[in-house]
């Protein structure tokens, strides 16, 4: 933290345990870790000067938001089947710390919003990871450990979750159900996973097939309202990539202009209304790995070009 960047230099947060290996087949892309950090180098959206290393988040940080006794079951090696089912992975020690280096980059990532206005995590936005329990590839929320230990250093008071992704962030909202210092805000496909959704402080479940216009449309009418009344000192913006109309999981038809349309409405509006923003790369899910790496680098480019209109 003690690096000074130029003001139009774009902190990126990264970690070597980003990408691990999983059993052939899997349908989580882990490799696009790696290469979203490699595409983004090499395109000159960033420099190796404004990167990273965040360290793991430990149990202490992870027990400000988790049940204690969640954490030390996870810590233990002792989820039972059923929940490693829910969960999507066998949850083994490698998992484990790769979930962890990816929450300390969130928290990392939110340090450096504050100090430079907009940050990147290239990995997080594990949203549907529950205060007791993990689900759809999530182990630990990334998000909700971040707001949390930042409260509780007094760093900052209240918070707007912004959730792009296009499954709903049902643990996040789950989290943060009787919390007035977060506010919660949703733009998600409503007959995707989970299909039991949570209640966020606003919810906007878009039918499937929903393409750029229309969700531009909602995006743009109805986020300055959230940003109004949540009245917060930091954003974390859940950038996936998965309403995409190429998306294997999505079933929204955002083009790729439509997403960095999305990305640079919120940067800027944030930008305007001076609130820090702390971006995660949240899902993104496709057999071509550098096309999907290439989609997750949207964000990043919004990013730059967002703080270079300064």
């Amino acid at each position: 933290m003690s690096i000074s960047l130029k003001q139009t230099s774009l902190p990126l947060v990264f970690h070597p345990d980003y990408t691990i290996t999983l059993p052939k087949g899997h349908r989580f892309p882990m490799e696009k870790y790696s290469k979203i950090l490699r595409i983004l180098l090499n395109d000159g959206v960033v420099s190796k000067e404004s990167i990273f290393i965040p360290k793991p988040a430990n149990r202490n940080e992870l027990c400000i938001a988790h049940n204690k006794d969640y954490i030390d079951a996870v810590f233990n090696n002792k989820l039972d089947s059923s929940a490693e089912r829910l969960l999507g992975f066998k949850c083994n020690k490698t998992i484990v710390k790769r979930a962890r280096a990816a929450v300390g980059g969130t928290i990392l990532a939110a340090r450096l919003a504050l100090k430079y206005q907009i940050a990147c995590n290239t990995a997080g936005g594990s949203h549907h990871g529950h205060p007791g329990h993990a689900a759809g590839f999530c182990i630990f929320n990334d998000v909700a450990v971040a707001v949390k230990v930042l409260q509780k250093q007094s760093i900052i008071h209240k918070a707007l979750i912004i959730d792009l992704d296009v499954h709903q962030g049902d643990g996040t909202a789950c989290f943060f159900s009787c919390d007035p210092t977060v506010f919660t805000f949703s733009i998600h496909c409503e007959t995707n996973y989970p299909d039991k959704k949570k209640r966020s402080d606003m919810d906007f479940g878009l039918p499937q097939g929903t393409g750029d216009d229309t969700y531009l449309d909602c995006l743009r009418k109805n986020l300055p309202i959230a940003i109004s009344k949540a009245q917060p000192d930091i954003v974390f913006l859940n950038a996936g990539v998965d309403p995409h109309i190429d998306d294997k999981l999505g079933k929204l038809n955002l083009s790729n202009n439509g997403l960095l349309a999305r990305d640079l409405s919120t940067l800027d509006l944030c930008q305007k209304s001076k609130i820090p923003v702390a971006c995660v790369l949240g899902g993104g899910y496709s057999d071509d790995l550098n096309e999907l790496a290439q989609k997750h680098t949207t964000i990043h480019r919004a990013a730059k070009m967002v703080l270079n209109s300064e």
